[in-house]
């Protein structure tokens, strides 16, 4: 059966990304990463499932998701930044692949971030410090970066930021692909992360796997 949640607040993280707060069903577990399948509770929208993952913390008495809005799909993320508290929604339980394996590297795209924030925000919780984590963040423009000050502020987490559609100074212009992890002094003998669009993610996948990177090194969300 699936749950429902009552919306208790939404707030603008980026130009087209909200941060969403639901009171939590009691008994309701995940662990950092995981996701669940949520449709809008309301007629017309019920059937309409999509994947979002959780971005609160396991332990906190609510239920936290990060989500870009798509206004040209004329879709759910466009309703879904269009929510206001009290709406409702539907969610089924907790799934995915992506989980903390220990420090290493972190390529993240766009929304792509949103599991593996919740990875990094459980891990400074528990060990103070992001020592020995790297994370790759991508975007297209510099007003895409979601969370930017929260990441930048990150204890031990060691930010690059890349910029695909715009020169920024301070900040890498460009793909994040063979060239580029060539570049970058990464230990290929690392734990990697890896979640973003499918194209991003195949390409970054094949890279790494061409530098040795094995597959039980690689962390991203099953195929």
């Amino acid at each position: 059966m699936p749950h429902e949640l009552t919306l208790h607040s939404i707030r603008p993280v980026t130009h087209d990304v909200h941060e969403l707060t639901f009171e939590r069903p009691e008994g309701f577990e995940f662990r950092p990463g995981q996701a669940t399948d949520l449709a809008l509770d309301r007629d017309g929208w019920r059937d309409e499932k999509r994947p979002f993952t959780f971005t609160s913390l396991p332990g906190a008495d609510h239920l936290q998701f990060t989500i870009k809005s798509y206004p040209s799909h004329d879709g759910v993320t466009e309703q879904i930044g269009m929510m206001e508290a009290g709406d409702g929604v539907l969610i089924e339980g907790p799934w995915g692949a992506i989980e903390d394996k220990g420090p290493g590297v972190i390529i993240a795209g766009g929304a792509g971030l949103t599991p593996l924030l919740a990875i990094l925000r459980a891990r400074q919780k528990s060990h103070g410090s992001l020592d020995g984590y790297r994370l790759i963040f991508s975007n297209s423009k510099e007003k895409d970066i979601i969370l930017r000050e929260e990441l930048e502020k990150m204890p031990g987490l060691r930010l690059d930021l890349v910029l695909s559609d715009e020169d920024v100074d301070g900040i890498h212009h460009g793909q994040v692909d063979g060239d580029f992890l060539d570049e970058a002094g990464l230990d290929f003998g690392n734990m990697f992360y890896l979640c973003g669009p499918p194209p991003m993610e195949d390409d970054v996948s094949s890279a790494l796997k061409a530098r040795g990177v094995s597959e039980d090194r690689l962390v991203r969300e099953a195929e």
